[in-house]
């Protein structure tokens, strides 16, 4: 697709590292699959995708640390 921020490029598969920040709280969800624009590094994701982080980063606060990482494929075959 061409990327709908800067309309140079075409989007390629890959990957990429989300960072969500609440209060004093912080999740980081790396090598999540994103289409990425190779002229403006803009990433987006898929709908599904998109539903698996929202879960992550919903029931990542739970257990009250201040920081938590999940890298996506492992969370994904642990749910």
């Amino acid at each position: 697709m061409t990327c709908p921020i800067c309309n140079h490029a075409q989007t390629v598969h890959g990957v990429t590292t989300l960072l969500f920040q609440k209060d004093s709280f912080t999740i980081i969800v790396k090598d999540v699959p994103a289409e990425i624009c190779n002229h403006c590094d803009e990433s987006f994701l898929f709908e599904n995708v998109s539903k698996k982080v929202i879960e992550l980063t919903r029931n990542g606060k739970a257990d009250g640390t201040a920081v938590k990482m999940f890298h996506y494929a492992e969370a994904c075959d642990t749910a």
